[in-house]
């Protein structure tokens, strides 16, 4: 039993709806849940009122219902639990909507991620107010709260990789005060959705890296509240269907040496069913894609005082849909490796 787990799981499996089922990550949501030995999937919708009803090819003999136009009123009334795979305006409204009909909620939107008032003004201004009962959902430092949550809020691609490595160092002391932490990471196109555009244009993307959001990524907030400390993040688009690689340059305090920087990540993550730590074995993204795992490397260089990690996930089941899982089983009592191993 892993130190979130709460036991065995629901007595019966607990009916869940997926809104947002066209997505990357929507689709991702129904290829797990349609399996989850804990779940019944009752029914998956697009993200618009005014869609038709589709099948999924990908998950054929694996689900096999069609996705239905969005109706509220309909998923409230067939689902206990609904994941939300939606932008964050939408999921701000419906995220209200469906805890005022008393379900409870997974969001995978940055709607409901940021506790301050003024950044959630800045960076996602369709949440006006914070309902009652959010929870972080990064399962390894978070976990323990989940199973009270109303709305479990899971955290974005890029702060999952990062914090997952980062924030054990800075938790214990570890990370020199006020100095540069520096965050770059590189994401493939999946990250940005599946709405084409010309950065995600094939053309344009394949053969080529490219930097974007300096200063200006909102995943920064996200960052710099697990983190107490502000963080220079910069994110890079590759040519690659899915998969993150984040790495992380820090000066550690005075003293602190690279067996100390070793066992805190161990003890931090001794029962995290779904961190892999690697030491000086630097991992890679085909080493995690298609799972739920997140691997952590790291160098110390004693001498100067620095450790740089290196961190990778699959931003759509890790990053994203498994991640949702992950809080769901949380959420219900189950074991938190249910249906993603």
């Amino acid at each position: 039993m892993n130190k979130n787990a709460q036991s065995a799981g629901p007595a019966v499996p607990v009916k869940v709806a997926v809104v947002g089922a066209t997505g990357y990550a929507g689709q991702e949501l129904v290829r797990l849940l349609a399996r989850h030995p804990h779940a019944t999937l009752t029914t998956a919708t697009a993200s618009q009122a005014t869609s038709t009803p589709r099948r999924l090819p990908a998950l054929a003999r694996i689900w096999e219902g069609d996705v239905q136009p969005l109706d509220p009123a309909a998923v409230a009334a067939a689902a206990d639990v609904v994941f939300l795979a939606l932008p964050e305006a939408a999921s701000a409204e419906l995220g209200a909507t469906f805890l005022a009909a008393g379900r409870r909620v997974i969001d995978l939107s940055g709607a409901f991620r940021l506790r301050d008032d003024a950044a959630r003004k800045r960076w996602y201004p369709a949440t006006t107010t914070m309902p009652e009962g959010v929870v972080y959902g990064l399962c390894e430092f978070t976990g323990a709260h989940v199973h009270a949550a109303r709305l479990v809020s899971c955290p974005g691609c890029y702060p999952t990789a990062s914090l997952l490595a980062l924030q054990p160092l800075a938790e214990a002391g570890l990370l020199a005060p006020g100095a540069d932490v520096i965050v770059d990471a590189k994401s493939g196109v999946s990250g940005a959705g599946k709405a084409p555009s010309d950065r995600t244009h094939f053309c344009e993307n394949h053969g080529s890296v490219a930097a974007y959001g300096l200063f200006g990524h909102r995943h920064t907030a996200e960052m710099n509240q697990s983190l107490g400390r502000e963080v220079t993040f910069t994110p890079h688009l590759v040519p690659l269907d899915r998969g993150i690689l984040s790495t992380m340059y820090a000066r550690l305090a005075p003293g602190v040496t690279a067996t100390q920087v070793s066992d805190t990540l161990a003890a931090a993550h001794a029962r995290s069913p779904f961190v892999r730590l690697t030491g000086d074995a630097l991992p890679e993204i085909k080493h995690v894609a298609w799972t739920n795992f997140c691997d952590i490397g790291w160098r110390v260089d004693e001498a100067t005082g620095r450790v740089i990690l290196v961190s990778v996930i699959d931003n759509l089941l890790k990053g994203a849909a498994g991640q949702a899982v992950q809080n769901f089983n949380l959420l219900v009592g189950a074991d938190e490796t249910a249906g993603l191993y």
